[in-house]
């Protein structure tokens, strides 16, 4: 590498770090205010809230480095172009490959990096991410447990305790579960205390009511087409315990829990286990998301190579080239819109993968053509003025 290979390369990795941090610090803070509730109104410890929202990081860089990739290639070689530095780099013999050097050798650092991304960093850090919100969901009741207000513990159970004493105990509990369909159960309870068990959180309620609807099929002699008729039963107790983990997919804990396609790894998403019983449908999203992380990191090259073909190629112009830089921007654009389009339909459809590879491969292809001269293409020359010498 050169010494002027090593200053443009400088420049670009500067602004890249730079804007890759600033970019994937300000989609953190946005992202990360779904859980700043469970710090404020739910008590949980704010180290647990930056290790949930620093699991998302390696998410948001494995997405954003290609476009900061684009962004970063455009902006520096267009500025060494407003400095004249690039005509005195012309001016020397260098040729657009010459010139662009640095940025691909950059391209495929971030390519390489990307791979790393997508292929373990990101599955990993998915994978916790999944079982940090499993185990706060299901297992962490107790600390979503709060006083005076209702607290939905999943979809289908609800807990109500009206205050909490210093040593835990709860106060005037009510509790409505509905996890056995068709035999919803209220709970009435003067007092209790949570536990934590091997299986979850337990509440244990003391001097309380339980109260079921269950519906009764009608007798033998009755009518056919009778309906059936619904009776509350209501039970008074002196203790009685109640379950707040809700079990996974097929048993208890969290080894039942289902992943799904971002939190497994390649081999898992090409080669299933049979003895999962996983659905078509999450086959066909498990294979369609091996292939996005198979060519996902190839856009951040491919993207480098358009921003050099926009700045490298053209006319030079003291002022203007500003419709050039725009077109650009929109091939980049267009792409990511593309991108979206065809990964959803490869996820529906595996027979439309090859147009994922197609997303990927082809601005390489095209940017290289077009920085290559657009050999094929025939140039109109400049007209020349009457009676001038050709």
């Amino acid at each position: 590498m050169t010494r002027l290979d090593r200053y443009v390369f400088r420049q670009l990795a500067i602004a890249l770090l730079a804007v890759s941090v600033g970019l994937a610090a300000l989609v953190w803070l946005t992202q990360s205010l779904r859980f700043i509730e469970l710090v404020l109104d739910r008590g949980l410890s704010f180290a647990v809230f930056l290790e949930l929202t620093g699991l998302l990081l390696p998410s948001f860089f494995a997405v954003i480095l290609p476009i900061t990739t684009f962004v970063v290639t455009l902006f520096t070689y267009v500025r060494l172009a407003t400095d004249r530095e690039l005509v005195v780099m012309r001016t020397a013999g260098l040729s657009n490959w010459q010139l662009a050097r640095p940025a691909l050798g950059l391209g495929l650092i971030v390519v390489g990096l990307c791979y790393w991304l997508n292929l373990a960093l990101v599955p990993a850090s998915q994978a916790a991410f999944r079982a940090w919100q499993f185990e706060i969901r299901n297992q962490l009741a107790a600390i979503l447990l709060q006083e005076g207000v209702f607290s939905s513990v999943g979809d289908d159970l609800t807990v109500y305790a009206r205050y909490r004493d210093r040593d835990g105990t709860l106060r005037g509990i009510l509790v409505h579960d509905a996890r056995e369909r068709g035999a919803p159960v209220t709970i009435l309870a003067e007092a209790g205390r949570i536990t934590p068990t091997p299986t979850g959180p337990r509440v244990t309620l003391e001097n309380g009511v339980r109260q079921q609807v269950e519906r009764v099929p009608p007798p033998a002699s009755a009518p056919p087409g009778t309906p059936p008729t619904t009776r509350l039963s209501v039970l008074s107790f002196s203790e009685n315990s109640v379950e707040l983990a809700r079990t996974g997919r097929g048993g208890s804990g969290d080894e039942s829990r289902y992943r799904n396609a971002q939190e497994r790894t390649l081999d898992e998403l090409l080669n299933p286990d049979p003895a999962d019983r996983i659905p078509d449908r999450d086959l066909r999203r498990f294979r369609a998301e091996a292939h996005q992380r198979l060519a996902g990191p190839l856009n951040a090259l491919g993207f480098g190579i358009i921003a050099l073909a926009t700045a490298l190629t053209g006319e030079f112009r003291r002022h203007g080239g500003g419709l050039r830089l725009f077109i650009g921007i929109g091939v980049v654009v267009g792409l990511l819109a593309v991108g979206l389009m065809t990964n959803n339909l490869a996820a529906r459809q595996n027979a439309m993968i090859p147009l994922i590879w197609l997303n990927a491969l082809a601005p390489l292809v095209v940017g290289a053509w077009v920085l290559s001269g657009m050999a094929g293409v025939p140039r109109r020359r400049p007209v020349m003025p009457a009676g001038s010498r050709a």
